[in-house]
């Protein structure tokens, strides 16, 4: 009993002192809505975001309302864009994610210029 007791004790202390996920310094998130070039949102779009450097590219996708969310990150300068359906946002450049923070962005699509 003794045993179980010490080791339950040790797990609970690495666990403490572990980060969770894959952030090795200060974290926070990156949130938004993709829009489309009338002003509406747009859904299932494919947002990434990368490292200013380019390095490092995550992928999410938005949901019915256009939302999308980047939780856990190192504390930094990120780029960050949307697509859908062919058609990209401009890269938004050097978006700064704070420590305890969630830095919002809204991206833009451009009206499709290729006829169906």
């Amino acid at each position: 009993m003794k045993r179980a007791a010490w080791l339950f004790l040790l797990l609970i202390a690495i666990l403490a002192v572990v980060p969770a996920g894959n952030a090795r310094g200060p974290i926070g998130a990156l949130a938004g809505t993709v829009l489309d070039a009338a002003g509406n949102p747009v859904s299932s779009a494919t947002v990434t975001l990368q490292t200013s450097d380019g390095n490092h590219p995550h992928l999410t996708r938005t949901d019915a309302d256009g939302h999308f969310q980047f939780t856990r990150f190192e504390t930094g300068q990120y780029d960050v864009r949307a697509q859908s359906q062919g058609v990209f946002s401009d890269w938004l450049k050097r978006v700064s994610i704070h420590a305890g923070k969630t830095t919002q962005v809204t991206l833009h699509l451009p009206a499709s210029t290729h006829q169906e």
